[in-house]
């Protein structure tokens, strides 16, 4: 079973992620698997632990915009999305800078990113820089909603679960920015009446 650690342990988790480990962590949507972004054997870990098809990607968490636009274009309407909701429940796909990290992406051109509202993980991530992640479930089964869930279900498959408190149990909104206008590719918390300004300008 994996280690379960708590606000106390991030130099220790950073250090695992650093080193290759594959971590399941809080944000204020759902928890996520996480590894290092420059680590395809630990994503190849990651979609072997969700059962995950491996034509599927990673998408990336940040501590803030800045470290997030080292890794892709945060532009036009992606910035103004991001200045405007971030940190927060809004994921964004935009086109990836190159060279590309090993863990992502892998098939296409553009990559998924956001910076949760989540301050632990958010201190987590000013340790390590950005981490690859995805929800933590098994592919095709509700993602978990609390630290005891991502336990029960893949607790014996990753090296540490950090304890962050409930999540909202609901994923992420996707707007898919690498496209004009930006198209909403999964509805989430965040609704049509405060995105609809930002995608029409």
């Amino acid at each position: 079973m994996s280690q379960l650690l708590g606000a106390a342990d991030l130099d220790r988790l950073a250090a695992l992620l650093c080193s290759g480990g594959v971590v399941a962590v809080p944000t204020d949507t759902v928890y996520g698997l996480a590894c290092h972004p420059d680590d395809a054997a630990a994503a190849d870990r990651i979609l072997a632990v969700k059962r995950r098809p491996p034509r599927m990607e990673l998408s990336l968490l940040g501590a803030t915009a800045a470290d997030v636009a080292r890794f892709g274009a945060l532009e036009g309407a992606a910035a103004r999305l991001a200045t405007a909701f971030w940190p927060g429940a809004l994921s964004l796909i935009i086109p990836a800078s190159r060279p590309y990290h090993p863990a992502l992406p892998r098939q296409g051109d553009t990559i998924m990113v956001r910076v949760p509202d989540h301050e632990l993980l958010r201190r987590l991530l000013a340790r390590t820089g950005p981490v690859a992640s995805t929800s933590a479930n098994r592919h095709g089964l509700p993602p978990a909603a609390t630290a005891a869930e991502a336990a029960l279900e893949l607790g014996g498959e990753l090296d540490a679960i950090l304890d962050g408190g409930p999540a909202l149990g609901r994923a992420s909104t996707i707007i898919d920015c690498s496209v004009t206008p930006p198209r909403v590719l999964r509805a989430g918390p965040l609704g049509d009446p405060e995105l609809r300004p930002y995608l029409t300008k």
